[in-house]
């Protein structure tokens, strides 16, 4: 062969195998991406997106009071009870428990095991640590008194005894005591609430109040917090020390702050999130629309809510109650129910709703009785006689939660209220802003409502009661009032126990301190590619038990 011909042809025989050398090595490696691709798809984590109402004001379980942060919490955090999908009260860090022939003292098994996020034990200690943490008077938590029916809470939160003497105790690591003053039916509900979560007192030890904060907390839930960009979203990831981590669907879960309910509804279709149960998940006034488009996704239920608004009684015009009554004689509810927001809710003219158990749903607001021309007429009396006409108009702030269809509803009562002469004043501000006003007595009248921590009417009425505190808005205070919720937690009998808080709710209602609204139904938003979640009466749905359908 010419020797110029032969180095040509090992040239090309040298190009022919670099090239297929080069192929070679890019099949290996683009089988390699293909395989790791396979992998991480069947690996990829899972992520549920959840619309939440406003933004919260706190994660730590001590100090929240709304149900959108109940929400996060509750994924956060195990109490000795939780809720099942169903909202049925189960096991929860306690594995089980007995109650004593009296009614008072309940003893609870610890499960073995238990961890904090971070891997430190969980024993009943730290139940012991955050009972007496939220009955502090420096913790000045505002839900503290809803644990007044443990021995000696009332005392040490109001500064009496020292939070060593409260009636919670550890036998040893696995078995919690708690001892109340008097039986409390509701009780193991009451320990599915936030209120009675255990904190880590390790934590809280080294880093104070900034224990919450992402860097910081350890959480023996479900999920531990790993990212809060405050008014854009809250992350929770799953906790790798959740006793129960096996069987959780969702790695990841989103909470985002949405109190528009239109703006709610745009990103559901959107696909931005899977669920909005937040009180008003969609628009009233596109329910019969919304219902039609989303018949397997839109839901309407039962809820154990009402609304109403408070009156300040700590000044004019409302310390007088015939200005009270007479703004409530003008509201008319059917009107608001039916026609504005067009839920059709039934209109409340009690406080406690009627399918709250162990509710006679006796007691009515005086007036309940009379037409519409005799509830005008009567107020347009009441207001005269307090001194307020044409030339000297009874005039006042109405402080709302903002939202799309409380703003419907705010300008339909201020309307209602001028054709009489009376001029409203309309504020909105984002809720948990107005429910800090409120509970800091900064508003004339106000709009809140109340969503039940437990089953009973004593959780609404409660509320109303002079050691209260921040939790009622109006600052009433009647201590007959105050003697009959007393003498009903002390009453065994159901019967009789349910007499004394409806003659306690009536007279409640007699003095007006509050204007009830409606007895709350539930809409909500839910893809039906989520699994696990069940309508319920408390509206309480936690990530654990929900799951993706592929």
């Amino acid at each position: 062969m010419n020797k110029s011909i032969k180095i040509k042809y090992c040239d090309l025989v040298q190009s022919l195998n670099f090239v297929l050398n080069k192929l070679f090595l890019f099949i290996i490696l683009f089988s390699s991406i293909s395989v790791s691709c396979i992998l991480d798809s069947a690996y990829a984590s899972q992520v549920l997106k959840r619309g939440n109402g406003t933004e919260p004001d706190t994660l730590d379980p001590h100090k929240a009071s709304g149900t959108w942060e109940n929400n996060i919490i509750g994924d956060m955090f195990l109490g000795l009870t939780t809720e099942s999908a169903s909202g049925d009260i189960i096991p929860g860090s306690a594995i089980s428990w007995s109650i004593s022939n009296d009614g008072k003292v309940y003893t609870f098994k610890i499960r073995k095991n238990l961890y904090w996020s971070d891997s430190a034990p969980l024993t009943a200690s730290d139940f012991v640590f955050g009972f007496r943490r939220i009955l502090d008077p420096d913790t000045a938590s505002q839900y503290a008194s809803l644990l007044y029916p443990i021995k000696n809470a009332y005392e040490i939160n109001t500064g009496q005894l020292p939070v060593s003497k409260l009636g919670v105790l550890a036998l040893n690591e696995d078995t919690l005591q708690i001892i109340l003053k008097n039986p409390a039916t509701f009780f193991i509900h009451l320990l599915s609430h936030y209120t009675t979560f255990p904190v880590p007192e390790h934590i809280l030890k080294k880093n104070g109040d900034d224990w919450i904060k992402p860097e910081h907390i350890v959480s023996n839930g479900p999920y531990v917090l790993t990212e809060w960009v405050s008014n854009t979203h809250v992350l929770l990831k799953k906790n790798p020390y959740f006793y129960d981590e096996n069987n959780i669907f969702f790695d990841e879960v989103f909470f985002y702050p949405i109190e528009d309910s239109r703006t709610a509804l745009r990103m559901f279709r959107s696909g931005d999130i899977d669920m909005n149960i937040t009180t008003g998940g969609f628009p009233s006034a596109q329910v019969d629309q919304i219902l039609e488009e989303f018949p397997d996704e839109a839901r309407v239920f039962p809820y154990l809510a009402n609304s109403y608004l408070p009156f300040n009684l700590r000044k004019p015009p409302f310390d007088d109650v015939r200005i009270r009554k007479a703004i409530s004689l003008l509201i008319d509810r059917e009107i608001i129910n039916e026609k504005v927001i067009k839920l059709n809710n039934p209109p409340a003219y009690a406080f406690v709703p009627p399918q709250v158990s162990n509710n006679l749903s006796v007691a009515k607001l005086d007036f309940f009785n009379l037409n519409k021309l005799e509830r005008v007429d009567l107020a347009n009396k009441l207001i005269a006689e307090s001194g307020y006409n044409k030339n000297k108009p009874l005039s006042f702030e109405l402080m709302f939660r903002n939202s799309y269809d409380n703003a419907r509803r705010m300008s339909a009562i201020a309307a209602m209220l001028k054709i009489h002469g009376v001029l409203v004043k309309i504020i909105p501000y984002e809720a948990r802003i107005a429910y800090s006003r409120m509970g800091s007595s900064k508003f004339d009248l106000g709009d809140a409502g109340w969503v039940a921590d437990y089953n009973d009417p004593l959780n609404f009425l409660y509320l109303l009661k002079c050691d209260s505190g921040p939790m009622n808005y109006s600052g009433y205070c009647n201590k007959e009032y105050d003697g009959l919720i007393d003498l009903a937690s002390r009453t065994a009998n159901i019967q009789e126990r349910s007499r004394l808080m409806s003659k306690a709710e009536q007279l409640m209602l007699d003095d007006h301190p509050i204007i009830p609204m409606e007895f709350s139904t539930h809409r909500v938003l839910v893809s039906k590619s989520i699994q696990g979640f069940k309508d319920n009466i408390s509206n309480i749905h936690r990530t654990r038990f929900m799951y993706k359908k592929n």
